[in-house]
């Protein structure tokens, strides 16, 4: 099992390498899309390296990978994941749109590049709401900053307005009203059209495709489906195209936020069949409707046992913080990340 810090894409610096590095982690999962840019996406046709234009997103060029690996490499880590696809690149494999096969096209074209240049894994979310309705607050020890679900007392639901998908505007003059409503059925009909096409490639590639659960997880947000909302529907997405590339991002406190199944019963089912790529370790307090993140060591989950879990089914990926309160400090977001990967650190060699 290895440590490691997920970060985003403006925090992909040397610096940042080394803080990971000093807290003791060995390896990086590596955020590309920019959840934190104002507007919408700008395409252009520009061949962006795959012979596939369109997109203008120029993290997801092939030398760019390479250099990223490189620099990430040259502090003393390993490149062990990519996590999301930005909107861009697949809206229409999540809308069912008019430009689905040229993006799946891309999608393959990526997974291609991630072998060539040795990116092991592609975390996903195929979701059309993505992280949606959580407030910020002092709902973590002491006060400190972290985020919650109020269910009723959150934010109120409205239809996810045309030319957006996950809150992020990809076409900007998409013109009024809303994507409508989206059913489970179809949503799952997208899914697999998505996997029977990336996974040969995946497979070829030695790639594994890893999907995270929702978050929140309730079967239907802003009046469309979900997919991952109870820990037993993981499997249905296994056995919908079952293959060694078909994996899960799997994170522990979207699971214990589901209101069926026993966590640890969780952990241990899909460990032992080796379908986990890599894991996002947090705590919360609470479940669906309402549910609060907190320090990994004060919530419902007891994280020892689940580490214990791990290393009885010998889990060997990557097992990194997620979601960790801010603490009230010049640095808070790398005071609670050092917290959280310190005692992930110490769990492992005590449970070792």
């Amino acid at each position: 099992m290895q440590l490691g810090l997920g970060l985003y894409r403006h925090m992909l610096t040397q610096d940042n390498y080394r803080f990971a590095r000093q807290a003791g982690a060995t390896a990086i999962v590596a955020h590309l899309c920019d959840y934190f840019a104002e507007g919408p996406r700008i395409p252009t046709t520009r061949d962006d390296g795959w012979g596939v234009a369109g997109t203008g997103l120029a993290s997801w060029q092939p030398e760019n990978l390479a250099a990223l690996k490189a620099s990430i490499e040259a502090e003393g880590l390993a490149l062990a994941a990519v996590e999301n696809l930005d909107p861009m690149l697949w809206y229409d494999v999540l809308l069912d749109g008019p430009r689905k096969a040229e993006q799946l096209e891309t999608v393959k074209a990526i997974i291609r590049r991630f072998g060539e240049v040795g990116i092991p894994v592609l975390g996903y979310n195929f979701s059309l709401a993505g992280v949606w309705g959580h407030v910020e607050g002092p709902y973590a020890r002491g006060g400190a900053t972290s985020v919650s679900f109020l269910g009723a007392d959150g934010p109120q639901e409205t239809q996810i307005p045309r030319g957006m998908v996950w809150n992020m505007i990809y076409d900007a003059g998409a013109g009024p009203g809303t994507i409508g409503t989206v059913t489970q059925a179809q949503l799952w009909a997208r899914l697999k059209d998505f996997l029977d096409a990336v996974l040969p490639v995946a497979e070829a590639s030695g790639v594994r495709v890893a999907l995270h659960p929702d978050d929140p997880p309730l079967p239907t947000l802003r009046d469309t489906a979900r997919l991952v909302y109870q820990p037993s529907i993981y499997q249905r997405v296994l056995d919908l195209h079952p293959s060694p590339a078909n994996a899960l991002e799997f994170c522990i406190g979207s699971l214990a936020e589901m209101t069926e199944g026993d966590i640890y019963d969780v952990v241990d089912t899909y460990t032992r069949q080796d379908d986990v790529a890599y894991i996002h370790f947090r705590n919360i307090r609470g479940k669906v409707p309402r549910y609060h993140e907190v320090f990994v060591d004060e919530g419902d989950v007891d994280m020892i046992r689940v580490i214990r879990i791990l290393l009885q089914n010998r889990f060997e990926g990557v097992i990194i913080p997620d979601h960790t309160p801010q603490m009230t400090c010049d640095a808070p977001w790398h005071a609670g990340m050092a917290f959280a990967l310190g005692y992930i650190r110490a769990a492992i060699q005590a449970c070792s």
